[in-house]
């Protein structure tokens, strides 16, 4: 039989960044509940508190950071502090992200939609992983779960920019996973269907 959610966490470090709503919160109170010490990531100060407030009433483990992924140097900073405090990180939960509807002929004038994409989903979750790689291949190994979207494999159209900033980070995981299988090191995508958080709204 597969391991239960607690085997596998209980007692692990587990990095979630988006964590204050949609996946991210619901995932970081799951793994609270199965007794990992949830780091939960994000960049309003209060939401983190109540995410807090509500892993303590479960019982559960949980520190709060407060961190922009789209800021490569909040990205380093947050890296450190985390290190410093925990020594390492397990699992990394690659979450945040941030959505554009908008078809490409609405967008010829707008190419920062395709930058901001690529800012946080690409970039920042790329950071996150090369930062955490080396304490993680030192540990003896670890797991990065990125949290990706159906639009890869569906080709959804008037989402190019979110599409495209996914699928360099589902396509960057295919080539690492198994340059760094022999350390210990598991990758999962998860391309998620449409899922009913804040961030669909404009939907």
């Amino acid at each position: 039989p597969l391991p239960t959610l607690p085997e596998r966490v209980e007692g692990k470090v587990v990095m979630v960044t988006g964590a204050t709503s949609g996946i991210g919160k619901a995932s970081a109170l799951k793994l609270a509940r199965a007794g990992a010490t949830v780091l939960v990531i994000a960049r309003t100060a209060e939401k983190l508190e109540e995410t807090l407030h509500e892993i303590d009433q479960l019982g559960g483990t949980a520190q709060a950071y407060s961190c922009d992924v789209s800021d490569l140097t909040d990205v380093d900073n947050l890296i450190q502090q985390v290190l410093a405090d925990h020594g390492h990180v397990d699992i990394l939960v690659n979450n945040a992200g941030r959505s554009i509807r908008r078809s490409v002929v609405h967008a010829f004038d707008r190419f920062h939609d395709y930058e901001r994409t690529m800012q946080l989903n690409y970039f920042g979750a790329l950071r996150l992983i090369m930062q955490l790689m080396p304490s993680m291949i030192e540990n003896g190994g670890g797991h990065v779960i990125n949290i990706s979207s159906i639009g890869v494999l569906t080709n959804a159209p008037r989402f190019s920019a979110y599409v495209a900033s996914k699928a360099a980070l589902d396509a960057f995981t295919r080539c690492a996973s198994s340059e760094l299988a022999h350390e210990g090191i598991r990758f999962t995508t998860i391309n998620m269907p449409l899922v009913r958080t804040p961030m669909i709204a404009p939907t």
